[in-house]
């Protein structure tokens, strides 16, 4: 019997921590990353990212592997501690698709703006080649 601290869990990240470095950085180590996306969610950002339920939206972002343990560290964190675990369909390149549990922020308690998270979020997105239509989507966020 393997123990429970040492299951994995696939996860799709849509905000910063899509970020390989930023999750090495806080100690997590994340595997297997390939890019996906969600349907009938949209991006929206206050002073952090979510994902809203929207029919005819896509979300992009990056599945990664974590395990039990690192998840949990990481949504301890303060700034995160109001996520909600939901699970996804993740759909990668080629149409082939994986459940995966993805953390969102309740629309009630998304408040607020925050420019440079949004910026910050662009230029990641860029580097991991998200859609031209899903950037224009970030960068209504910039103002």
């Amino acid at each position: 019997m393997i123990p429970a601290d040492t299951d994995t869990v696939s996860v799709f990240f849509y905000g910063l921590f899509m970020d390989h470095q930023r999750l090495t950085e806080k100690g997590i180590k994340a595997s297997d990353p390939r890019l996906a996306w969600v349907a009938d969610y949209r991006l929206s950002i206050g002073q952090r990212a979510t994902l809203l339920p929207a029919a005819g939206f896509r979300a992009h972002g990056v599945v990664v592997s974590l395990s039990q343990i690192d998840l949990d560290r990481l949504y301890a964190d303060p700034s995160v501690a109001d996520y909600v675990a939901e699970t996804v369909s993740a759909v990668y390149e080629g149409g082939e698709s994986q459940l995966a549990r993805c953390y969102n922020l309740p629309e009630s308690r998304l408040t607020g703006s925050n420019p440079e998270y949004a910026r910050a979020l662009l230029q990641l997105a860029e580097q991991l080649g998200l859609p031209s239509d899903y950037l224009g989507q970030i960068r209504q966020f910039l103002a």
